[in-house]
């Protein structure tokens, strides 16, 4: 870890959702982490900028802050996903890429009383009629949680482009409007429905995942095993503004790796079953570039590819 530079005044860890959210859950698992490390001598502060799909968190925020490296935000791979769909102007290479923490699967889910049974009901239905299904997703086409529908509507043999979409700013939303009755399903990361799942609001169908999760996700069987190939996650990572120096990069790097072996942060990976991922340097870089690659293969196929 460099001793050349220290922060001298609170850090400012910007989630791109309100709170409660994925990205803010990430935030501030984070921060009481790095509290626990006890090795900042800052406070560490969560700052909710929630808005325009989790994007108006870097266009309002971590763009005024060109430098600052007191200033973190939750990343996730929809920096890369809204660029190649033509939905934001920025990808990852603008800001400072820090580290990838933990991987969040995506799981479908339906209210209670919905006659969607099983993830055999649903693929039917993505085969059958389409159209006639209604998912809520969160914070923008082309995301990884639209790739996991489009992936099981192909599979369905239906139309990728034809079930209606609901797009929230917040998982939480789209959860909250499929237990409302609005859309028949969702498709979100699987912390975003335990609050439902334990009230029994809602039924989970099956998850992204290559193996099973745990605790209130046991039952819940993959796609996988259905026979259907759909496995993907939505990481979650940190990044800064936009030229920070190395020493600063480096400085991070040995905090984080520090945060993430606390008892705090193990906790949190164990009650909303992330999948710990931290990567950070070269391999790092190497993953982003070859999940970009991956990006423009997958959205080019599913025929939301807008620019490379």
């Amino acid at each position: 870890m460099s001793e050349t530079w220290q922060p001298r005044r609170a850090v400012q860890i910007v989630a791109g959702t309100p709170p409660g959210g994925g990205l803010d859950r990430v935030a501030r698992a984070l921060a009481q982490a790095i509290g626990q490390a006890g090795a900042l001598g800052v406070p560490v502060e969560v700052v909710n900028v929630a808005g325009d799909g989790a994007r108006r968190a870097w266009t309002h925020f971590v763009d005024q802050h060109p430098g600052n490296a007191h200033v973190l935000s939750i990343s996730s791979p929809n920096l890369t996903t809204d660029y190649l769909a033509g939905i934001a102007d920025f990808e990852h290479s603008k800001y400072t890429a820090i580290a990838t923490l933990v991987t969040e699967y995506i799981v479908f889910a339906v209210a209670a009383n919905s006659d969607i049974k099983i993830g055999a009901d649903l693929i039917a239905r993505l085969g059958a009629a389409p159209r006639q299904v209604t998912v809520a997703l969160s914070t923008a086409l082309g995301n990884p949680n639209h790739v996991a529908l489009a992936k099981l509507t192909r599979v369905a043999g239906g139309n990728i482009g034809a079930p209606a979409i609901r797009v929230f700013d917040s998982a939480l939303d789209a959860v909250a409007d499929v237990v409302a009755g609005k859309a028949d399903v969702c498709a979100v990361t699987a912390a975003s429905v335990l609050k439902e799942l334990e009230a029994s609001r809602v039924r989970v169908l099956a998850i992204s995942a290559p193996a099973r999760l745990t605790g209130s996700f046991a039952e819940v069987p993959t796609w996988k095993e259905l026979g259907v190939d759909c496995a993907i996650g939505a990481w979650r990572g940190v990044s800064a503004p936009a030229a920070v120096p190395p020493a600063q990069v480096e400085f991070w790097q040995g905090i984080i790796a520090d945060a993430t072996g606390q008892p705090v942060w193990r906790e949190a990976l164990a009650r909303l079953n992330w999948s710990p991922m931290l990567r950070v340097g070269a391999d790092l870089r190497e993953y982003l570039a070859q999940e970009r690659a991956e990006f423009v293969a997958v959205l080019g196929a599913l025929g939301l590819l807008k620019r490379h």
